[in-house]
């Protein structure tokens, strides 16, 4: 839940912030605009927990983290989907969890569009065959993984693309070491306060009705994930889009295994 004392203190601190360092707090890093439709500020966006026990108390910290935004809360929520398939609901986020094989990626996040720039419905899918290996079995990478992949689905791209330079101190960041990265930074709730500084006529989100937007999640392969648009650091992180017509699209985001 969000707590009005922490918003506060957030809210002071990035004002002190802006005055000290106001290059810092300016963020650039939205997802092509894409953001989901609503009505008033702050909303509530509900991420449904298809996660093992392995991965709640992950859930919740992301849930926590990113509910510290002025703009958006998240709810964690019974689940509806098969952690295997994560077809996603209209309405809300999905996140889950499974063994998806040895195929290259931790994370994955897809969005469904409709009108061009309105998020109707979201995954996550956190890929167990890796996250079972001693490499990547750590809080850390846990955290940095979850927190990035549902960062994707508020419409948040990355920070930085380069796995081998500073960490930037936000889990939109690729690295190769995760502890510094685990929870967003300021520059991360300022450009959810840039991509949501609107309000719409509309909501798509949680009861909003079903769109015609191509459905989002692993019921297809993973293989139709649509037209490579971006790879970043030699394939370490890529986005794939498939386009319905009429502004209707699903968008992938892959972050790939550091090999």
């Amino acid at each position: 839940m969000h707590r009005a004392p922490r918003r506060a203190i957030l809210l002071a601190l990035g004002l002190a912030l802006a005055l000290v360092l106001p290059a810092a707090v300016t963020a650039n890093h939205s997802w092509g605009g894409y953001h989901w439709a609503r009505t008033a500020n702050p909303f509530t966006l509900k991420l449904g927990d298809n996660v093992s026990g392995a991965w709640d108390s992950v859930l919740a910290t992301t849930s926590n983290d990113w509910s510290a935004s002025t703009v958006l809360d998240t709810s964690i929520v019974r689940g509806t989907t098969k952690p295997r398939t994560c077809k996603a609901t209209t309405g809300m986020v999905q996140v889950c969890n499974a063994k998806y094989g040895y195929n290259g990626w931790l994370g994955i996040a897809g969005i469904s569009i409709t009108g061009g720039t309105h998020i109707t419905k979201a995954y996550v899918k956190l890929n167990d065959s890796y996250f079972a290996s001693p490499t990547y079995n750590t809080t850390a990478w846990r955290n940095l993984v979850s927190c990035q992949e549902v960062g994707h689905t508020f419409g948040l791209d990355h920070q930085d693309e380069n796995f081998n330079n500073a960490n930037l101190g936000t889990c939109m960041d690729y690295t190769s070491n995760p502890e510094s990265n685990q929870h967003p930074n300021q520059h991360d709730y300022a450009q959810l306060e840039a991509i949501y500084g609107h309000l719409d006529s509309t909501t798509t989100v949680s009861s909003a009705p079903a769109t015609s937007a191509g459905a989002a999640g692993s019921n297809a392969a993973d293989a139709a994930w649509g037209t490579l648009v971006k790879v970043t650091n030699h394939g370490h992180g890529a986005w794939y889009v498939r386009d319905f017509g009429a502004g209707n699209l699903q968008l992938t985001h892959v972050f790939w295994a550091d090999r």
